[in-house]
C-alpha cells in the first residue's frame, strides 16, 4: 500500500494515542534529529586532516589498522571493513588484544587510526605509542586536542559532536555518527581516487544480495588530488 493511502490510518491511530505513547515518540524523534544534527556538522568539519590522512592512506603500502574501545571500537571495526571493500586493504585490531601480542603484525609500511573520543583510553594510547616504534604512523581521531592521544599522533583528527547528540555529553551517541561518517567520506574519496571500479566491489563481496547483482551501477568519476 501507497504512503500516501497509510496517512489517514496513522493520523487515525496518532488520535487515539496516549499522552505517554505520543511523548515516547516526540522524545525519539528529538534523539534522531539531535544525532543527525551532529553527522550533519561534520561537513564542515572536513579540513587539512583530511587531506593528509588520505594523502597517507592513498601511498600507504601496507595494512591500515583500525583501533578503538567501547564504542569507538564498534566503529572502528566498521571503518575498517568499508575501507577495504573501497579498496584501501584495512583490517580491525583489538587494542587490548595487540597488547597480549597482536601488534606483532604490525610493520613498517602500515598506518594505524586510532579512534578515542576523550584521547585518554590507556590501552589505545600504549597500543599507538608502540606502533610508532614499529615505525608505523598514527592517525588519531579524537575530540580533544590536547588529550594524551592527540599529543601524540603524527595526524591529529579532532571531531567535535554538535548539540546533544550525546546524551549528557557520556553517552557516545551520536559521537560514534560522526566519526562513522568521517570514515565514510574517507573510504568514498579513496575509492574515487585509486579509481577502483565496481566489478572489483562484487568480487571481493560475493554473498549476500550484493553478490547476487548482475549489472554494474554507473562508473565513479576519479578524483584528481594532485598537490597545487
Amino acid at each position: 500500500m501507497s504512503q500516501t493511502a497509510d496517512a489517514p490510518r496513522n493520523v487515525t491511530e496518532r488520535k487515539h494515542m496516549s499522552q505517554s505513547q505520543t511523548s515516547v515518540l516526540d522524545a525519539a524523534r528529538e534523539a534522531v534529529r539531535s544525532e543527525a544534527a551532529g553527522v550533519l556538522a561534520v561537513a564542515d568539519q572536513l579540513d587539512e586532516s583530511f587531506i593528509e590522512v588520505a594523502d597517507l592512506l592513498f601511498r600507504c603500502t601496507g595494512k591500515v589498522w583500525v583501533a578503538g574501545s567501547g564504542t569507538s571500537g564498534a566503529i572502528a571495526r566498521r571503518m575498517a571493513h568499508l575501507l577495504s571493500v573501497c579498496g584501501t586493504p584495512a583490517a580491525f585490531m583489538h587494542p587490548m588484544d595487540a597488547l597480549h601480542g597482536t601488534m606483532g603484525a604490525l610493520a613498517p609500511g602500515d598506518v594505524l587510526i586510532s579512534i578515542s573520543r576523550g584521547g585518554e583510553t590507556t590501552e589505545v594510547n600504549d597500543l599507538s605509542v608502540r606502533a610508532q616504534k614499529r615505525e608505523v604512523p598514527v592517525v588519531a581521531i579524537t575530540a580533544e586536542p590536547e588529550s594524551t592521544l592527540g599529543r601524540l599522533a603524527d595526524i591529529r583528527v579532532i571531531l567535535t559532536t554538535e548539540g546533544d547528540a550525546d546524551p549528557g555529553g557520556v553517552i557516545a551517541m551520536g559521537s560514534t555518527l560522526v566519526v562513522a561518517v568521517w570514515g565514510d567520506a574517507l573510504a568514498f574519496v579513496l575509492m574515487r581516487r585509486r579509481q577502483y571500479g565496481w566489478d572489483r566491489v562484487l568480487e571481493t563481496h560475493p554473498a549476500g544480495a550484493v553478490g547476487l547483482i548482475t549489472e554494474l551501477p554507473a562508473a565513479l568519476d576519479g578524483l584528481d588530488a594532485g598537490q597545487d
